[in-house]
């Protein structure tokens, strides 16, 4: 298959990236290598593959619609793979229009190049930030998530609406996935494990936000490429059987699906801390805090949709995940 992935030097796009070659799809990228967090590790991760004869990289913004349609022209993919987004739950309080111009205007090219190319499947990435106000745990993709906490959370949601337009209007089976916080090797270094990591190398305090009492449903970078490509491979269906009058929130009568994909099992973040120091053999500094603007107490992945409809069960505990994180960012920064 030809295959585009957007945030292709991304932490999860360049994993899935490497999957796709690895079984024989021709891979066309874009990503617009920002500076949201150290371009170089962009780069790292890129030269995993770049020189693949079946990949080709476009350096380009999702914004740019002129960009966007000569890709379009030139790759002519049969399924995409919508990655890319400005990232963060706290940037978005300071940069708020950040988001609108990739996670919203982006999207909608992405989109418009779907439906002129008639794509077989666009697949893309939502978040467990949705959920925002929810208190209703295991998060379901059956639940109402209509009250956003940051304009991140509120642009995933756009996009949920944005892609059933499309599917309802134009027939384009679009896939939107839920991640729930996504770690291990390549991460970025905005991200708790990175900046942990870091910290407690360098003798460094790490903060500790509401007070180590949050639990997260971390999911290894593995386990989430893996069903990536098992929801790429099969494209979103109708659900003959939906009901305006009692309307199922992760489906409809368009070819469009929502998912969660997380690991099913939240951590407390203390016993995430008390893994980095276990791998690390070394003790941290702990600067508790109380909650962030925007951000949550817990997450909890209801991943049974996933699990019944496409055989997927994560199955990296987060010990290991941590591990590997920590071998290769001692290998990564020489530091070993």
């Amino acid at each position: 298959m030809i295959i585009l992935v957007t945030g292709s030097a991304g932490f999860i796009g360049s994993s899935l990236v490497l999957r796709l070659l690895e079984r024989g799809d021709i891979v066309y990228g874009i990503d617009n290598h920002n500076d949201y967090y150290d371009p170089l590790i962009k780069e790292s991760r890129l030269n995993r593959f770049k020189e693949n004869p079946n990949y080709t990289h476009f350096r380009i913004n999702l914004e740019d619609k002129t960009a966007v349609q000569k890709v379009f022209n030139l790759a002519k993919p049969d399924k995409v793979v919508n990655l890319a987004a400005q990232a963060g739950v706290r940037y978005s309080i300071e940069n708020p229009l950040a988001y609108i111009d990739s996670n919203i205007v982006g999207f909608a090219n992405l989109l418009e190049g779907c439906r002129e190319h008639q794509v077989n499947h666009l697949v893309y990435a939502s978040s467990s930030s949705v959920y925002g106000a929810n208190s209703n745990m295991p998060f379901s993709i059956h639940h109402n998530v209509d009250h956003p906490m940051s304009l991140y959370a509120a642009s995933k949601k756009s996009n949920e609406l944005m892609a059933h337009s499309y599917s309802h209007l134009f027939n384009i089976p679009t896939t939107g996935l839920r991640f729930f916080t996504v770690y291990g090797p390549w991460g970025r270094p905005d991200m708790a494990l990175f900046k942990f990591t870091k910290a407690i190398l360098e003798d460094k305090p790490i903060d500790v936000f509401n007070y180590g009492k949050h639990r997260r449903d971390f999911t290894y970078i593995d386990d989430i490429v893996e069903g990536v490509i098992r929801v790429l491979d099969r494209p979103a269906f109708s659900n003959n059987n939906w009901d305006g009058n009692n309307p199922d929130p992760a489906s409809s009568k368009a070819p469009w699906r929502l998912y969660n994909i997380g690991n099913n099992k939240p951590v407390e973040l203390m016993d995430y801390i008390s893994a980095i120091e276990e791998s690390l053999n070394k003790k941290a500094e702990l600067n508790l805090l109380p909650l962030q603007p925007g951000d949550v107490p817990d997450t909890y992945a209801d991943i049974k949709d996933l699990i019944t409809e496409f055989d997927y069960k994560p199955n990296t505990s987060v010990k290991q995940g941590v591990k590997n994180f920590i071998d290769w960012y001692l290998n990564y920064y020489h530091l070993k």
